[in-house]
């Protein structure tokens, strides 16, 4: 008699989570839905709607028999995401909050808790994103895992796992995913990773999942809701008023009232001013926000960049990387964000360098970037 397989479901209340369960069921694992809340909505005039996501996942649930849980984060996502996100924006950088999250909450804690407590075989995410494994291969039980030195044994055969983009390039998630670890990512199955996003939603609708056909997609950083960035960051960190100073001529041209309320090719609304003007660089120590006319100012371009942290998905560099010291590969850092080929040198101290073909726009310190042909590493950009 066939071992049935226990899968536990990243719910969200939203539609690509939902069907993600029901593919698993279909597929006879033992599914269990399980609804993280990583924001204290308790203490917040704003507007994530967590009791109706509970509510629609719930329903999910119900609708195809498998247990509910809910679990809370508040205190760990706090700590590991939104704190290290306020000392970002206060150090100048401008850092990605979904990024943060899947890697140290649902691919970290929430991965613990399933295959820990919940005592999972594997657990499932509704991201639109595969991976180079087939999905038995995820149950192979790999319950401690060994030392890692900083470089593998010359003499050790590996298979890492790496991460794809999933079917739909439009929906294609795999850049939020860029810094989870491996060991989370061979006990991870993406149902979703063959379909098309019209397609999820006609299962959806065949499944009785009508409540979550109209429901808004979430976008942007949920904890702000529908509140201006400024107003929100503002309620966690002192202001702290700077100049706006034209890159071209040094000129001052307004006051705001924190460089961490902005970030690079923004537009500066500078009162008095006709013009568009965009933000090109931050001056910490100073206060500046330099800035500069129109919205394709050379200011704006760069084609370089250095990152002294990187994030191997396959635990350790490319081979060709390791032996040629150079390799060519697809380059973006932000989500959606156009392919761009770029060549890669690895420096003798084990930093990066990133050279673009061709010059980029508003490239920001503090994001990541990837490699989205194999995805086998992630760059965090540093001076």
């Amino acid at each position: 008699m066939a071992v049935r397989r226990h899968v536990v479901c990243a719910l969200s209340g939203g539609v690509d989570s939902a069907v993600a369960a029901l593919l698993l069921k279909r597929a006879g694992y033992y599914v269990t839905g399980v609804l993280m809340k990583n924001w204290d909505h308790l203490e917040e005039r704003g507007a994530c709607a967590a009791e109706q996501d509970c509510e629609d996942a719930y329903r999910v649930c119900r609708t195809l028999d498998v247990p509910f849980h809910q679990v809370s984060y508040v205190k760990e996502y706090w700590n590991e995401v939104f704190s290290n996100l306020l000392k970002e924006y206060q150090s100048g950088r401008t850092p990605n909050p979904d990024v943060l999250c899947n890697k140290h909450i649902k691919f970290k804690h929430f991965f613990q808790y399933a295959v820990g407590t919940l005592g999972a075989d594997a657990m499932a995410t509704g991201h639109y994103a595969r991976t180079s494994q087939e999905d038995e291969e995820a149950f192979r039980r790999r319950d401690v895992p060994l030392p890692r030195p900083l470089f593998r044994d010359r003499f050790e055969i590996r298979n890492p796992v790496r991460l794809y983009q999933g079917a739909d390039r439009l929906k294609d998630q795999t850049f939020f995913l860029s810094q989870i670890s491996q060991d989370a990512l061979r006990r991870t199955l993406f149902p979703l990773a063959g379909l098309t996003k019209d397609f999820v939603k006609k299962m959806a609708a065949e499944a009785g999942f009508q409540h979550l056909l109209n429901k808004k997609e979430s976008m942007g950083i949920c904890f702000i809701g529908e509140r201006n960035f400024e107003d929100f960051i503002l309620e966690y960190l002192e202001p702290q008023p700077g100049n706006f100073v034209s890159v071209e001529d040094g000129k001052i041209m307004g006051t705001h009232k924190g460089w961490f309320t902005f970030t690079l090719g923004q537009r500066a609304r500078i009162g008095g001013q006709r013009d568009a003007w965009f933000v090109v660089d931050k001056d910490v120590s100073s206060r500046d926000v330099f800035v500069a006319p129109g919205t394709n100012h050379p200011a704006l371009y760069r084609d370089t960049l250095r990152t002294d942290r990187f994030h191997w998905i396959a635990e350790e560099p490319p081979a060709e990387l390791v032996h040629r010291k150079m390799m060519d590969c697809q380059f973006r850092f932000q989500h959606q964000m156009p392919l761009i080929p770029c060549t890669v040198t690895l420096n003798q101290d084990g930093s990066v360098w990133v050279t673009m073909h061709r010059p980029i726009r508003a490239l920001t310190l503090g994001q990541v970037s990837s490699d989205t042909d194999s995805l086998c590493q992630t760059l965090h950009f540093v001076e």
